[in-house]
């Protein structure tokens, strides 16, 4: 089984987690994607932690966890915080493949998104 979680910051304010509680499930029912199962969890302050993200797919019996840093900037918690919650999970669950992509700003299609969203007013 291959299980995407999307991580982000978290927040004390509500509507941020459940932002991104939908976002997993508007990618799980995206036609065309890969996986046969997508959560998320939040670096610090809101739950599920990054860890008990990882425990949440592994028990669903995840062989490979792809991790998606929902961030805009390669600040610490991209380039530290979230690659050592990883490494950690990788000595704990040796028998599952944990791989991380690009965090969000870095992907090509970003700039494009940007354009056209630019072009859209309220």
């Amino acid at each position: 089984m291959d299980a995407l979680l999307l991580v982000a910051h978290g927040s004390r304010h509500p509507g941020s987690s459940d932002e991104i509680r939908a976002l997993a499930a508007k990618i799980a029912q995206t036609p065309g994607h890969r996986f046969d199962w997508v959560d998320f969890a939040f670096l610090e302050i809101a739950e599920p932690s990054i860890s008990e993200g990882l425990l949440g797919c592994v028990r669903k019996g995840a062989k490979h966890i792809t991790v998606l840093p929902y961030f805009l900037a390669a600040g610490r918690h991209v380039s530290v915080d979230i690659p050592a919650e990883l490494e950690k999970a990788r000595r704990e669950y040796p028998q599952v493949q944990i791989t991380s992509t690009p965090y969000l700003g870095a992907a090509r299609e970003i700039p494009g998104v940007l354009a056209r969203l630019s072009q859209k007013t309220t």
